[in-house]
């Protein structure tokens, strides 16, 4: 199975497929679907809309937890939580070509995704979220230092409390992609503000 691309520096977490069909036409190139609390028909329903719009787009979609779905829907990258690996089928999602992003906390944590061979690996929260209660304090930036010390070449996605002005300092430690959730969804103007994070993406890639 050819690797997959590494997550776009900017990385947003977008709760449905109407948030989606949103942003991904700004100009996003890393989009990840996280739908929470649905019916697995809606749920199957939306994943392959998702792989539609995104193909249109030239987007790479990363479906959150659900394999299922994405095996259903023909998407190529799934995000797991913890929980969700010790569940999942690894050996069907590897025969359907779908590469794994991999949710960390602990070192404990980070030895477990790294044996399950992720095309990527997350840290969080960096910092404080309200988006959700978390069992994990904040991470911080040293954290970032020691993960990507760690796993070498393999793309560290930072996630949790990031903002544009936070975001420099988080990419200085070593993050190779920062995913954002609350930062434009609470925004008054969401497109405006990713449209200032995909400013931001640009200057540094240049």
């Amino acid at each position: 199975m050819t690797a997959p691309p590494p997550p776009a520096l900017f990385y947003p977490i977008v709760p449905d497929i109407a948030w989606l069909k949103r942003l991904v036409p700004l100009g996003i190139k890393t989009v990840q679907l996280r739908i929470k609390d649905a019916p697995q028909e809606d749920v199957r329903a939306q994943v392959k809309e998702a792989v539609a719009v995104c193909r249109a787009h030239g987007c790479d979609l990363i479906v959150n937890d659900d394999w299922p779905a994405a095996i259903d829907a023909g998407a190529t990258l799934v995000h797991l939580g913890q929980e969700d690996l010790a569940a999942a089928d690894l050996a069907a999602i590897r025969r359907a070509g779908i590469s794994i992003g991999i949710s960390t906390h602990s070192e404990d944590e980070l030895e477990t995704a790294l044996a399950a061979d992720p095309y990527y690996v997350a840290l969080g929260p960096i910092y404080e979220t309200k988006l959700k209660v978390m069992k994990w304090a904040p991470q911080g930036l040293d954290k970032i230092t020691a993960w990507k010390r760690r796993i070498g070449t393999l793309p560290l996605v930072a996630i949790g409390g990031i903002t544009p002005e936070r975001a420099p300092g988080v990419i200085a430690a070593g993050a190779d992609s920062v995913a954002v959730i609350t930062d434009f969804i609470t925004s008054p103007h969401p497109e405006a503000r990713v449209s200032l994070w995909l400013d931001w993406a640009r200057k540094i890639i240049q």
